[in-house]
């Protein structure tokens, strides 16, 4: 396939995806003809994850079955080699805070030594999800915290039983 200025990649673990991710990856469906939200899919990845890839895919195609232009793939290569095998130009990610930009800066670099031809996009946060982080709703979630306004309703659901069953 050759590469499209126009189709987008928004990688992440999305363990679970919050309103901040669904934020970033709908003005992203705003600005590019095709969206794919790239889901990590590395066993040996640093912490395990809460939710399978299946079931993280699961939660973003129902998170944006109303957006027909975004659709969700696993991922287990560098997401610059990911980029170039769907033919996508443009990697683009959140920012919620100066932490954010000093690591993305960081990877930026990275995947510029890899592939020159794959640029990196950066939205910053919505004010309203400026704190928002999947860590931090597992971790609200854990301790009996309300999480319904920063996840989809079936998403708050799944980690409240996760949760529970990780206290039995």
């Amino acid at each position: 396939m050759t590469p499209d200025n126009r189709i987008a990649v928004c990688p992440g673990s999305y363990d679970p995806i919050t309103y901040g991710h669904l934020d970033v990856i709908e003005r992203t469906s705003q600005l590019f003809d095709e969206v794919v939200v790239a889901v990590v899919n590395l066993p040996h990845r640093k912490g395990k994850t809460m939710f399978s890839t299946d079931e993280r895919i699961t939660f973003i195609e129902e998170a944006t079955a109303d957006l027909p232009n975004v659709r969700a793939e696993p991922f287990r290569t560098l997401v610059v080699d990911f980029a170039r095998e769907i033919g996508a130009r443009a990697i683009v990610k959140g920012l919620r805070a100066i932490s954010d930009f000093e690591y993305e800066m960081e990877m930026h670099q990275l995947n510029r030594l890899q592939a020159p031809d794959i640029d990196t996009l950066y939205l910053a946060a919505s004010p309203q999800y400026s704190f928002l982080s999947s860590s931090g709703v597992k971790e609200l979630a854990l301790f009996g915290g309300d999480i319904g306004d920063l996840v989809p309703s079936d998403v708050a659901r799944r980690l409240q039983e996760e949760v529970a069953r990780d206290r039995t």
